[in-house]
C-alpha cells in the first residue's frame, strides 16, 4: 500500500508541478552556468547506493571549494553535514531561494517513481553519515529513504547526530500510513510557515 501511494503521489506531483519544474529549470539556466539538475550518490534501502536528484543550488565546483577550505569543511562536518545559508559560499542566489522554499527537492519525485525513495522515510545519507548509525545500520537501511520524514518535521538541521539517529530509528519503529500522513501534513504546514 505504501508503495502504491508513493507511485500515485509521485505521478500526481510530477503532473501538478510540471510548470514549476520548467520555470525553475529556466531560472537556473539563465542565472548560473551549468546543469540545472544536480545528482549526488546516497545510500538507500539495504545500503544500496543511488543518485538523488535535486535542482542545482550551488555554484560550479562547489564540493571542491568546500574540501579545499579545511576550516569550512570542519564546520560542515560538525554542523550535521550542512552549513547555514549565510555561511555557505557555495550557494547561488537562485539556490538560496530554492533551499528556503525546499523547491530544490522536487526532482526527487523521480527517485520515488523509480522506487529508490519513498514520499516519507528517513533522509538518505552519504556514506560518511552512515557511520553515525553504528550497530543500527541494518535497521536504518531496512526501509526506503524519504523526500520528507520524521527528522525533517522534528527540527531538521537543528537536530544533529546522535539525536538524529534516535529520531530516524523512532520513525522506523512506529511507521504506518497514518503516521506518514501526519508527517506529510506537518511538512506542508512547515513549508507554508517558512514562505511567510
Amino acid at each position: 500500500m505504501k508503495r502504491l501511494i508513493d507511485i500515485l503521489g509521485a505521478l500526481v506531483g510530477l503532473v501538478v508541478f510540471a510548470p514549476l519544474f520548467l520555470l525553475i529549470y529556466i531560472l537556473i539556466k539563465t542565472t548560473d552556468p551549468g546543469p540545472a539538475i544536480f545528482k549526488q550518490k546516497r545510500m538507500g534501502k539495504n545500503g544500496n547506493t543511488f543518485y538523488i536528484y535535486k535542482f542545482r543550488t550551488m555554484v560550479q565546483n562547489a564540493e571542491e571549494m568546500l574540501r579545499n577550505d579545511p576550516i569550512l569543511y570542519r564546520e560542515y562536518q560538525q554542523n550535521n553535514y550542512t552549513l547555514p545559508l549565510h555561511r555557505d559560499p557555495r550557494i547561488s542566489k537562485t539556490g538560496c531561494f530554492l533551499r528556503k522554499t525546499s523547491l530544490d527537492e522536487l526532482p526527487q519525485l523521480f527517485n520515488v517513481l523509480l522506487g529508490e525513495m519513498s514520499l516519507v522515510g528517513p533522509r538518505p545519507v552519504i556514506e560518511e553519515e552512515a557511520e553515525h548509525y553504528g550497530d543500527n545500520k541494518k535497521i536504518f537501511f531496512s526501509v526506503r529513504p524519504g523526500m520528507t520524514g520524521y527528522w525533517q518535521v522534528s527540527g531538521r538541521d537543528r537536530v544533529g547526530y546522535p539525536q538524529r539517529v534516535k529520531v530516524e530509528l523512532d520513525y522506523i519503529a512506529k511507521q504506518n500510513l497514518w503516521f506518514d500522513l501526519k508527517i506529510i501534513l506537518k511538512t506542508i504546514r512547515l513549508l507554508l510557515q517558512e514562505e511567510r
